[in-house]
């Protein structure tokens, strides 16, 4: 079986709290008391643990701020386009769904996945090239909230856009110089589409959204990376899934 590691405190503390399987979680013998905390979750879960040397911590997260605890952990499985579909008729809500093309820092990847798991989204889209995939850094910056955000990774982003549209979604796409994203209707079944921290969105990706929309930029900054944006423009979906049709543009 494939095996992730997982490091830092918040990031094993959710993989821990998720249910998912953990197969044996490392902590620091020099910061037993800071992290008495996961040890109590440890033992109350069952999960096997040893106390190591920060040396080991370190070759294991490949000398990253591993926080004085790591957990090895099943390797995330990956679902499909019509999973995330499935999970939100089953709560009976309409899609909403975050897609991103070229997202290849695991930063921008993780905070979108955080993003993602506060606002509701049923699920992640990314393309299996030119994007970064689950890494530990991913994880880590996700602080835990890729143990709940459903993930699919597909070949082509274009023949997914168009099943997607087929099942109903209205897929809008994020990039300058579209539509003012506050005085767009982004209510209903929805994929929200967000570009690579360079390139923005590719060409046949653009041309095969329903439509662009654009964040005002009022200083002289001309534009936000990806987590950034795509943090706004989802919580503006929220703001009006949660308010009726006469308060959205007010």
């Amino acid at each position: 079986m494939d095996e992730n590691i997982v490091y830092g405190r918040n990031s094993v503390i959710e993989l821990i709290k998720s249910g998912n399987p953990v197969h044996k979680v490392l902590l620091s013998n020099q910061k037993e008391g800071r992290n008495s905390d996961i040890l109590y979750l440890l033992k109350v879960k069952g999960i096997p643990y040893q106390f190591v040397d920060n040396g080991v911590l370190a070759k294991y997260s490949a000398g990253k701020k591993h926080q004085g605890v790591l957990a090895f952990t099943a390797a995330k499985e990956y679902v499909e386009p019509e999973d995330i579909l499935e999970l939100a008729h089953t709560k009976g809500e309409d899609p909403l769904i975050l897609m991103l093309d070229g997202v290849e820092d695991p930063h921008n990847l993780g905070a979108l996945l955080r993003s993602a798991e506060a606002t509701g989204v049923h699920g992640v889209i990314i393309p299996k090239r030119r994007s970064v995939g689950l890494t530990p850094a991913v994880a880590r910056t996700s602080a835990g909230a890729v143990e709940y955000v459903a993930v699919a990774r597909v070949s082509n982003l274009v023949q997914t856009i168009k099943y997607l549209q087929g099942q109903g979604c209205w897929v809008t796409g994020a990039e300058a110089g579209g539509k003012d994203i506050f005085q767009t209707d982004l209510r209903g079944p929805r994929v929200i589409v967000i570009g690579g921290e360079d390139k923005g969105l590719s060409r046949l990706v653009r041309e095969s959204c329903d439509e662009i929309i654009s964040l005002p930029m009022l200083g002289k900054i001309s534009s936000l990376n990806a987590s950034v944006a795509g943090s706004i423009i989802l919580y503006e979906v929220i703001r009006q899934r949660k308010q009726g049709l006469a308060d959205i543009y007010r």
